[in-house]
């Protein structure tokens, strides 16, 4: 069970034409405290993305998690430049039941809109499927954060529900969680779908 865990947890180089995901490490420090700085995504309200002073506490912290066999972080490096743009994990590992969470999700500004993130979802739901035989991948996020809905909807995921007053968030706010799901039997249609998307990108 342990070795299943550290499989899981562990952050092999996925890439595809449209990005690179490289095993989170403290040299993305000064890339990714620039690119969180686009936008100032910290700001929001209803998300929790480090501030460009708590991106190497951010990173120790995930680095952390994966040690201990509960997230497999990754920087989401644009492969045009070579440099980190954002970072992203799975998380929620749960080996008995073969199920996983993607998220701790945050791209730069610039990066968002450019394909890179459903090029990401591919190569991630790609591995869980393909490579972890997971039966079901889950997305997380804020009821508030109607960008975010949208985008794990466009994916081809379907919402399970809402978990009400399901977190205290940082500022002090209740957040209701809306949880979305792609099983095993929907992948080839996801994947299909993703790729066809990215096919009219080129």
């Amino acid at each position: 069970m342990t070795e299943q865990i550290h499989d899981i947890a562990a952050t092999p180089v996925l890439e595809n034409a449209l990005v690179r995901l490289e095993p989170l490490s403290t040299v993305h420090h000064d890339a990714l405290a620039e690119a969180v700085k686009d936008g100032e995504l910290w700001r929001s309200w209803y998300t929790r993305v480090p501030s460009p002073d708590q991106v190497g506490e951010e990173i120790e912290r995930r680095l952390a998690l994966q040690q201990q066999g509960q997230m497999a972080p990754w920087a989401v490096v644009d492969p045009a430049t070579g440099t980190a743009v954002g970072m992203t994990t799975y998380m929620q590992i749960e080996v008995t039941h073969r199920r996983l969470e993607i998220g701790s999700t945050w791209l730069g500004r610039l990066a968002q809109g450019t394909g890179i993130n459903p090029a990401m979802k591919l190569l991630m739901l790609q591995r869980a499927f393909e490579e972890l035989d997971c039966i079901a991948v889950e997305f997380r996020t804020h009821w508030h954060n109607h960008q975010s809905r949208a985008a794990i909807a466009w994916l081809g995921a379907k919402q399970d529900g809402v978990l009400r007053n399901h977190l205290i968030m940082d500022n002090g706010t209740l957040r209701d969680t809306v949880v979305f799901s792609i099983l095993d039997s929907e992948w080839p249609a996801v994947r299909a779908g993703l790729l066809h998307r990215l096919e009219r990108r080129r």
